[in-house]
C-alpha cells in the first residue's frame, strides 16, 4: 500500500491516528530483519489465501473479511485498518482503479482484474509491517487485461533486478519506466513505493519512473517496497471524493504488483516472496514469470506442476 496522498514522502500515525511526516532512513539489524521476515511472510501467506478464494460473484467486502479474519487469527493486525482514516483492512482495486480501492458491495465479474494489497502488522503489539500486493484475473480476461497485468508483473521483476548496494533509486524507476513504455503502457507517477518496518510508510520514496544514475544510493539493510502501478492508457490519475480511491483519469485499465525487499551487499532479498504460486494470477499459462518476483511460480512451471489454463 503506497502512502495515502500524492506528493507526500512518508507517514507515521501518532496516537490520535493522524499522520506525520517521517524522513529518517533506517538500516535494519539482523534481529530486526528476522522479525521483518515474519511479518512479510504472513502478508505473503495472506495473499496466497486470497488467491485461493477468489471467484466471480464475490464482493470486494468478502475479500476484506477474508483478510481481516485471517490476519487476526495469525496474531497480527491489518495495517490499513483506521490508518489515516482508511476504513477497511485491505485495498481492493478493480479494473480502472489504480490503488487504494475501498472494499464494499462491488461484485467481481468474469473478465475483471483486481489488485489485492495486503499489509500485516506482526505481532499485533510492537510488531513490523509486511506489505505486498498482486493483480488477479477473474474468469477469462480480455487481451487488454492480460497485457497491462503482465507488463506490471514484469516491471516489478525488472525493478527488483537492479537493486544492490550502492545502486541508485533512479535505477529502479528507470528500469520500470523503460519497459512499461516500450510495451505501450504508462507508469503512474502520483503514487510511489516507500520505506517500511516498524513504521508503515517512511523514507525512502521509491519512484517507479526516473533516470539511471540519479537519486539516492541504497545501502545494505535498507527495507522498502517496489510497487509499480501500470496503466494501459495515459499515466494521469483521479482521486475520488472519498479521499482514497484512485482511478485512471482516462478510465483505462490499471494493474499493480508489490513486494517488500531488503537491500543486500550482492543484490536484494524479497521478504514477501511466496512459497507457492498465486492462483488466478501466476498459475496462468500466459503469466510472465521471473526468478525474483515470482520465484515459486517459476520453479513450479519448470517442474510442470502448474496447470495450463
Amino acid at each position: 500500500m503506497n502512502p495515502p496522498a500524492p506528493g507526500v514522502l512518508a507517514f507515521q500515525a501518532d496516537e490520535s491516528g493522524r499522520a506525520r511526516a517521517v524522513s529518517r532512513i533506517d538500516i535494519m539489524s539482523a534481529r530486526e530483519l528476522e522479525r521483518m521476515r515474519a511479518a512479510c511472510q504472513l502478508a505473503a501467506d495472506t495473499l496466497v489465501m486470497v488467491g485461493e478464494k477468489l471467484r466471480a460473484g464475490m464482493t470486494t467486502d468478502e475479500i476484506n473479511t477474508l483478510v481481516h479474519e485471517y490476519t487476526l487469527a495469525h496474531g497480527a493486525r491489518p495495517s490499513p485498518l483506521n490508518y489515516h482514516g482508511f476504513p477497511k483492512s485491505v485495498c481492493t482495486s478493480v479494473n480502472e482503479c489504480v490503488c487504494h480501492g475501498i472494499p464494499g458491495p462491488q461484485v467481481l465479474k468474469d473478465g475483471d482484474i483486481v489488485n489485492v494489497d495486503v499489509t500485516s502488522f506482526f505481532p499485533a503489539k510492537d510488531g513490523f509491517h509486511g506489505d505486498t500486493s498482486a493483480t488477479f484475473y477473474i474468469g477469462e480476461p480480455s487481451a487488454e487485461a492480460k497485457k497491462v497485468t503482465e507488463v506490471a508483473r514484469r516491471c516489478l521483476e525488472l525493478g527488483i533486478a537492479v537493486v544492490k548496494e550502492n545502486a541508485r533509486l533512479g535505477d529502479i524507476g528507470a528500469a520500470i519506466q523503460e519497459y512499461a513504455e516500450s510495451q505501450g503502457c504508462s507508469v503512474v507517477e502520483d503514487y510511489v513505493g516507500h520505506g517500511i518496518g516498524r513504521v508503515f510508510h517512511t523514507a525512502p520514496q521509491v519512484k517507479h519512473f526516473g533516470r539511471r544514475g540519479e537519486g539516492q544510493r541504497v545501502k545494505a539493510g535498507m527495507v522498502f517496497t517496489i510497487e509499480p502501478m501500470i496503466n494501459l492508457g495515459a499515466k494521469g490519475t483521479q482521486l475520488l471524493s472519498d479521499g482514497w480511491t484512485v482511478l485512471t483519469q482516462d478510465r483505462s485499465l490499471s494493474a499493480q504488483f508489490e513486494h517488500t525487499i531488503v537491500v543486500t551487499t550482492t543484490g536484494s532479498e524479497v521478504l514477501t516472496a511466496r512459497k507457492v504460486p498465486l492462483k488466478h494470477s501466476e498459475d496462468k499459462a500466459w503469466a510472465v514469470l521471473g526468478p525474483l518476483a515470482t520465484g515459486a511460480a517459476l520453479r513450479a512451471r519448470e517442474q510442470g506442476l502448474t496447470a495450463a489454463q
